[in-house]
């Protein structure tokens, strides 16, 4: 998919590549909010300001992005934009949010969530530049990035991001490039579902292939490595959405948000979401369970559990079987092989129970050769093919990396 307007300008900040680690300080990362305030606020004096955040956007110190850029000298913040969850983080998922007024501040919220009408020029005719501020978790399936880069596409002016680190790891890639005839807001462009990238070098990418015109400007982090986990940024975490409460539960998203598109539950109404698999009718966990423990995948080993699933979510307030899956070395776990072995694995003893919902399968997966691998029991064939397609995002991608 490919949106044209104005001719394309990017235009990096000289400081965008990382520190060698030698020069690591131990304050650990410092994240674009600061390092805007601290050197680089020319970029915003004397315009008029829109930011597009949440509760993630915010200083290792918890101040939000709003109250610094309300604060901040020679800075005219007008306008705050939303995306799901809302700009405090607390709707739940797929909860439509409308637009209100800023307690602190003041000024106008607009959702940019669930309202296709907000996105469009008119909507930010009031700025001269749109800030970008949120923390996302590295998958493809998240809406965060894609309301972003359909603003960025709608609205025609210059953008500034305020860079965040990729929260499992910035040089891992993993799973299939999708299909643009599966296109929507948990994946709008032709990306790898683990796609190793900072929200600055994932709009460096759309707009350096020209997917999206926009003049960019990417604040870099400094002391960040691509190797780094979040918690080894030591910026303090905050849940980037309700329902991603650890980074367990973050490295193995990628593979286990794909039974949102089941009649199984991915755990939503649980403690602890995407890591705790299943449904009223697996009675037979225990041995589901140990048939995967024999694949012997990297870095995980897989449990057997109950739980009193939360009223209004899938299988509301009944006690069900689950399959609850433990990461022992998140730098092993391979997460879109353990979602495509896990549906296969459940598929096969229960093809009648376990059934799809077909459109968010197919737009979780930015393919609808998924469903068709575990029906068929060819999985092995298709996750080959998807490491070649992480192979070749890889490669894709270098020319616009900010970090070392």
């Amino acid at each position: 998919m490919r949106i044209s307007h104005h001719a394309l300008s990017l235009a990096l900040l000289s400081a965008a590549v990382a520190a060698p680690a030698a020069a690591q300080s131990s304050a650990g990362v410092i994240p674009g909010v600061e390092v805007l305030l601290s050197d680089s606020l020319h970029l915003l004096k004397g315009k008029r300001v829109g930011l597009l955040t949440n509760h993630s956007g915010r200083d290792r110190n918890g101040t939000s992005t709003i109250d610094l850029l309300f604060k901040a000298p020679g800075v005219k913040l007008v306008a705050l934009y939303g995306p799901e969850h809302g700009i405090r983080g607390v709707a739940k998922a797929g909860e439509k949010v409308g637009s209100s007024l800023d307690s602190a501040t003041g000024i106008s919220v607009t959702s940019l969530y669930g309202d296709p009408k907000a996105l469009n020029a008119d909507t930010f005719k009031d700025i001269d530049v749109l800030v970008y501020d949120i923390q996302d978790v590295g998958a493809r399936v998240y809406t965060f990035q894609w309301t972003f880069a359909l603003a960025v596409a709608a609205a025609h002016k210059p953008v500034v991001i305020l860079d965040r680190p990729d929260p499992i790891r910035a040089d891992r890639y993993e799973g299939n490039i999708l299909d643009p005839k599966f296109a929507s807001l948990v994946g709008q462009y032709p990306v790898s579902l683990r796609y190793g990238l900072t929200p600055g070098e994932l709009l460096k990418f759309l707009v350096g292939t020209k997917r999206i015109d926009a003049e960019v400007h990417v604040v870099p982090m400094k002391h960040y490595r691509r190797s780094m986990w979040f918690d080894q940024t030591r910026i303090p975490r905050v849940n980037p959405s309700p329902n991603l409460r650890t980074a367990e539960s973050e490295v193995l998203y990628p593979g286990t948000v794909f039974f949102e598109g089941t009649t199984a539950t991915e755990g939503r109404g649980t403690e602890d979401p995407f890591t705790l698999i299943g449904a009223s009718w697996m009675t037979d966990h225990r041995e589901i369970a140990a048939e995967l423990n024999r694949l012997k995948l990297p870095g995980v080993h897989f449990d057997t559990a109950t739980r009193t699933i939360d009223s209004g979510y899938k299988f509301s307030q009944q006690t069900i079987p689950m399959i609850k899956i433990h990461v022992t070395n998140r730098n092993r776990v391979r997460p879109v092989e353990l979602g495509i072995r896990m549906l296969r694995a459940i598929y096969a003893r229960h093809p009648k129970d376990f059934q799809w919902r077909a459109g968010q399968i197919d737009r979780l997966a930015g393919t609808d050769r998924l469903r068709a691998a575990v029906e068929q029991n060819t999985v092995d064939a298709l996750i080959k093919e998807w490491d070649a397609d992480a192979a070749k995002f890889k490669a894709q991608v270098a020319p616009y990396l900010i970090y070392r």
